[in-house]
């Protein structure tokens, strides 16, 4: 019998628990501040947190607040939170996958080219990945700073290393006060970032896959199906949406030339849906951005990668499922595979639990806080739960009280859609008893 503490939606909460704790005592020494004293708790808990869930919202200047020894444990728990989210996120589809029936086992072997029997193999890849993906990031951030903009051979590796690990890991931490606003339009600089983080926000899943079978789409599996082409479909519309609405806007791409503002757009997108790094001020978008944006943080990236929200599968089975209900289909039909029931309930379930966190939490965040703005609130609770990092510059000026929500919401965030749909799958029963059936009326 296998106890409670081993199932997987307990594990994986409880790990991350540990590794914040852990964070947090850390971050707490006089030694990661600049300056005398070390920071408070609640400055402390939540930085480990973002770190650890990889979002990348701050209540103090990175910066500044931080000494190197700070920056560099920043940097650890960035990179460890990344690795374990992955690891885990992998394993527990592996782990899932073992439960269904033998031939559904054998299509998703004959898919993924994974198996559970292969742990150790399959970590060593996620961490060799996670190492190529980053050093090449590195080389080119560090590269373009040392040459074109004059920085010391060692800091400018440093600085292209810090910032490779935040884009690959979609965690959004910067060691600039304003992000990547002095390097706006920079295709040296924006465009290797921007392709970090659209890799990390695949998953691993789909990056293994791809590496077996780029040049043969139709080969490729259901989920990396909808993971890549959804993927291009969200990254499509948020280009069009930042280049249609802040094309002339003097406070964001007004004032850039027309590559620049391409580029431009091309960074904040990706950022949008992962990575948390921001070229321009999300504080002087028009409304229109700011509620796509909102949207695209809360679907997100791919399943079983470092980005958060719903994810891009959840996202776009519920758009096959209103389809095949307009049409009045009996079955819900990706690519020739025909989608379970179960499966579709879980991303129903999943939705609805994200859309109830965010609406919980703005309601909670404006209840906290005087005459805050709904626009404001929503942005940084969704930033918050699918572990954005992207910010109005609210959450520094937030109370105590409504900081530990933003903390809650990132956590929940970054390990509830694991733990719950890994608890929905694993816990499936079969019943030998059937009801009598009922339609209630619907709509």
């Amino acid at each position: 019998m296998r106890r409670p503490l081993q199932h997987p939606a307990r594990i994986v909460p409880l790990a991350f628990l540990c590794a914040i704790a852990v964070g947090t005592v850390l971050m707490l020494l006089p030694v990661t501040r600049e300056g005398p004293g070390g920071p408070s708790f609640v400055t402390a808990l939540f930085t480990a947190t973002s770190a650890i869930s990889v979002t990348g919202l701050t209540v103090v200047d990175t910066a500044t607040y931080w000494s190197d020894t700070g920056h560099v444990l920043i940097l650890v728990l960035a990179q460890l939170g990344g690795f374990g989210i992955l690891a885990m996120a992998t394993l527990v589809s592996l782990l899932v996958s073992q439960r269904l029936g033998l031939r559904s086992r054998l299509v998703a072997r004959a898919e993924s080219s994974l198996a559970l029997g292969d742990v150790g193999r399959v970590l060593g890849r996620i961490a060799l990945t996670m190492l190529v993906c980053e050093s090449v990031i590195a080389v080119f951030v560090a590269g373009r700073l040392w040459i074109h903009y004059d920085y010391p051979f060692g800091r400018a590796v440093w600085y292209g290393v810090f910032h490779a690990v935040q884009a690959f890991n979609n965690a959004g931490f910067a060691l600039y006060s304003d992000s990547f606003v002095r390097f706006v339009g920079d295709w040296w600089i924006c465009l290797p970032l921007a392709a970090g983080m659209a890799a990390g926000g695949l998953g691993f899943p789909v990056l293994f896959e791809l590496a077996r079978r780029l040049g043969r789409p139709a080969n490729w599996s259901t989920h990396t199906r909808l993971t890549v082409w959804g993927g291009l479909v969200l990254a499509v519309v948020g280009l069009l949406v930042f280049l249609t609405f802040e094309w002339s806007n003097p406070l964001t791409l007004g004032p850039l030339g027309v590559d620049e503002k391409l580029i431009t757009a091309i960074f904040q997108d990706m950022s949008t849906r992962a990575g948390g790094l921001n070229s321009l001020d999300f504080n002087a978008m028009n409304t229109e951005t700011t509620v796509v944006a909102i949207v695209l943080m809360f679907i997100g990236g791919g399943s079983a990668s470092t980005a958060g929200g719903i994810k891009i599968t959840t996202f776009f089975l519920l758009a096959f499922v209103i389809w095949a209900e307009v049409r009045g289909q009996p079955d819900v039909v990706v690519g020739r595979r025909r989608i379970a029931e179960t499966t579709q309930r879980q991303a129903i379930t999943i939705a609805l639990l994200g859309v109830a966190l965010v609406t919980g939490g703005t309601l909670l965040l404006i209840a906290l806080t005087d005459g805050l703005a709904l626009d404001r609130a929503l942005f940084e609770v969704t930033s918050a739960f699918a572990t954005v990092g992207l910010s109005t510059g609210l959450t520094p000026n937030l109370p105590h009280s409504a900081q530990i929500v933003l903390i809650v919401l990132m956590f929940i965030g970054r390990v509830g859609t694991i733990a719950v749909a890994s608890a929905i799958a694993l816990n499936a029963r079969t019943r030998l008893y059937r009801y009598p059936e009922e339609r209630p009326i619907v709509g």
